[in-house]
């Protein structure tokens, strides 16, 4: 809820005034020791809700052991690990010691987070730490409560870093959304830019809804460059019971998990139209056998990479720059390659303000490579579904919205129907859904969802903006999104800039060729 947002926001701001007011922090720093102790929040939440489960089953305290906990997908906790403990410390105590002391028996009690929790609570002031744990304690974050924290810390408090954000850590009805049409329930997970792991969290929780066990269905892989950043989602993966394999790596130039092929699914939010990739260093790179862009921008980069990481059966779903859809020259060739071989399966317009640092609309990318196999008789083994998302939002604050979760199921359930899978009405879409698609069966509705085919996607340039196809939807004309629309303009002109020093380049070797004939 909207409320319950702005609730955390008061709180992370009242933190941030203690943390400002009464130590030498930096600003960009004051994630640091506030992450600490929501990991122990969180840790903690888990842990009380499985010792119900355990009393419930009849086992007395006294016989409970480190694995009865971790069986159930949950950190073992000694009672000074809680922050339910540390609460109840008298003002007087070294509230410093006793933090460091329960995050140094954490690790002990749980190897895989051995280095990574934050230490260095015993410089802070006694005063202060009583503060932060007073205002911590009652926060309640579901999903990645970790990138949500870290990314509005980076965006109130290190300006520079925090204008890209929205790189890194994803919005949650994103991350659900694509989570939702790509239905991992089994299988190798891997993020090649993977953050904070927020993509993991919601795969666990997808998994879970559908009444299985996230902890032996699902295995994870991520590659992430920061370090920081690492920490950060190997804390996010151990909270929530998942086992996992995250590498410090420039995933450009590296590839430590040796990612052909090896995937069931591949979800990523990779970093937009980067420059400056030394491509040179990728000339013999199997991960991008649909060749290189000529163009200074990575997405077509990330966008092989995705697509070649996956098994013969595998989907992925990424978040992209819109302008990736109808870029021109080196990056329409290798997309009209994607689209050739059957593994493009769903293309999805995101609204803005969705990111919590960032206003730009986004689209969001599904291959399937399963789709190729699929008998000629199949109408869909021809076809992408695009669909757009952007009349759908709930207005969170003033600045940031998200899907309702009537709206989030909506969406997945109209890729569900172009399946011909069943939809799902845990949410309460029914009557959403019954009122666009009578009778429960797949139809194009203008505005909303259009399946088209190879031929009418040539004859459209090879372009995967799913505007080109779907139509006009409801949008009254003064519901016009200024903001919006200058971030699509803005990512249009990046795009022909790209073109235009593509095409100067071009010009500059021909006339270097006509030069040295003369």
């Amino acid at each position: 809820m909207a409320s319950d947002l702005v609730a955390v926001e008061n709180r992370l701001w009242a933190t941030a005034d203690q943390l400002w007011a009464n130590t030498g922090l930096k600003p960009s720093e004051f994630s640091t020791p506030v992450l600490g102790l929501i990991f122990l929040r969180h840790a903690d939440k888990r842990f009380t809700q499985v010792e119900a489960a355990l009393t419930a089953k009849g086992i007395p305290l006294d016989e409970r052991e480190a694995m009865d906990y971790q069986a159930e997908g949950v950190l073992y906790l000694p009672l000074e690990a809680r922050i339910s403990y540390l609460v109840t410390l008298t003002e007087s105590a070294n509230l410093g010691k006793a933090i460091g002391n329960a995050m140094a028996l954490v690790e002990q009690h749980n190897p895989e987070l051995q280095g990574v929790l934050p230490r260095g609570y015993n410089l802070l002031p006694n005063a202060t730490l009583v503060e932060l744990l007073r205002l911590l304690a009652a926060v309640d974050l579901d999903g990645d409560a970790f990138g949500k924290v870290y990314e509005y810390f980076l965006g109130n408090f290190a300006l520079k870093e925090g204008q890209k954000g929205g790189v890194f850590f994803t919005p949650t009805s994103i991350v659900k959304l694509i989570v939702e049409i790509l239905q991992p329930y089994h299988g190798r997970i891997g993020d090649l830019a993977c953050g904070s792991g927020g993509m993991f969290v919601q795969s666990a929780a997808f998994v879970q809804r559908h009444k299985r066990n996230a902890t032996t269905e699902l295995t994870v892989f991520g590659t992430e460059k920061s370090s920081d950043t690492v920490k950060l989602a190997k804390m996010n993966l151990a909270v929530h019971g998942l086992s996992g394999d995250i590498r410090e790596a420039n995933t450009y130039y590296e590839d430590p998990h040796k990612v052909l092929g090896k995937f069931d699914f591949v979800m990523a939010n990779p970093p937009f139209n980067v420059s400056g990739v030394d491509k040179d260093r990728l000339k013999d790179d199997a991960r991008f056998p649909l060749g290189l862009p000529s163009t200074d921008n990575a997405n077509y980069l990330w966008i092989q990479l995705f697509h070649s990481a996956l098994n013969d059966s595998g989907r992925a779903g990424f978040v992209m720059a819109n302008s990736a859809g109808d870029a021109r020259g080196s990056e329409m060739e290798i997309r009209k390659k994607l689209i050739q071989s059957g593994s493009v399966d769903v293309i999805v317009s995101i609204g803005s303000n969705f990111f919590y640092t960032v206003t730009l609309p986004c689209t969001l990318w599904f291959f399937d490579k399963a789709k190729a196999q699929l008998p000629k008789t199949n109408a869909r083994k021809d076809q992408v579904l695009f669909l757009d998302a952007r009349p759908f939002f709930k207005q969170v604050t003033r600045s940031t919205r998200e899907f309702t979760p009537e709206q989030l199921e909506l969406l997945a359930n109209v890729v569900r129907l172009h399946r011909g899978e069943a939809p799902e009405f845990d949410a309460g879409s029914q009557a959403l859904l019954e009122e666009r698609f009578p009778g429960g069966v797949y139809a194009d509705v203008a505005g909303l969802c259009k399946a088209a085919t190879r031929a009418e996607i040539e004859a459209q340039g090879w372009s995967l903006n799913p505007g080109r196809y779907v139509g006009v939807g409801a949008r009254a004309a003064d519901e016009f999104d200024f903001a919006e629309r200058l971030g699509a303009l803005s990512e249009e002109l990046d795009s022909l800039s790209g073109e235009a020093r593509e095409l100067e380049a071009q010009i500059a070797s021909s006339l270097n060729f006509i030069m040295a004939t003369v």
